[in-house]
């Protein structure tokens, strides 16, 4: 059974009201972004081995994503102090949202199909199989084994314009359902750009 949150999906057209967020490593990161497309993900619990997964392939490639004009912000409804050792590491800012707020706001929901998909199951082994070897090596920390929100999140992905525009907006299915990183760099490539100003060329 679905548990859809109170607020209907965000649509592409769709306006995000200006905001100031607070990473887990203090930072301030305006959403939107004045100068930038904000790449805003908003993911399940801290330590999620699926998440994780698909994260290092955003590191990987965070170089080209920054390159084509896009931030990451990235949101977990996971509290700062369980987030904060999993997010060392990580090129892009983390924001803890543990009331689910902006979860609310954007209408992401919970639902049991998050992990009974059989789409889902691949990932969630490679996810796994994965993290282990991550873990063993030092290089992430094992989540808890009852997370702060529970285990049935699904993840969702929105591209905002600098004026606070919804450009594209993905709502997973299933654990593992989010846009690939060619997937993104291509919706950014199809955004005009718009050059900063430079009050000294006035």
């Amino acid at each position: 059974m679905s548990m859809r949150l109170s607020r209907s999906p965000v649509k592409p057209g769709s306006t995000v009201n200006a905001r100031t967020l607070t990473a887990v490593a203090g930072d301030e990161v305006a959403v939107p972004d004045p100068d930038r497309l904000v790449h805003l993900q908003l993911r399940r619990f801290a330590g999620c081995p699926v998440c994780n997964l698909h994260l290092r392939s955003v590191t990987r490639r965070h170089g080209e994503i920054e390159a084509a004009g896009v931030r990451e912000v990235v949101v977990f409804h996971s509290p700062a102090e369980e987030l904060s050792p999993h997010t060392t590491d990580l090129p892009f800012a983390v924001v803890a949202d543990p009331t689910r707020r902006l979860y609310r706001e954007f209408g992401v929901e919970r639902s049991p199909r998050a992990l009974l998909s059989p789409r889902a199951w691949g990932p969630i082994v490679r996810a796994v199989l994965s993290g282990v070897r991550e873990v063993a090596r030092g290089r992430e920390h094992l989540p808890s084994t009852s997370p702060h929100g529970g285990r049935l999140g699904l993840p969702a992905d929105f591209l905002i314009a600098p004026g606070g525009r919804v450009l594209a907006a993905k709502y997973g299915e299933h654990v593992y359902d989010q846009w690939l990183v060619d997937e993104l760099l291509e919706l950014a490539a199809r955004t005009p750009r718009t050059p900063r100003t430079n009050p000294a060329a006035r």
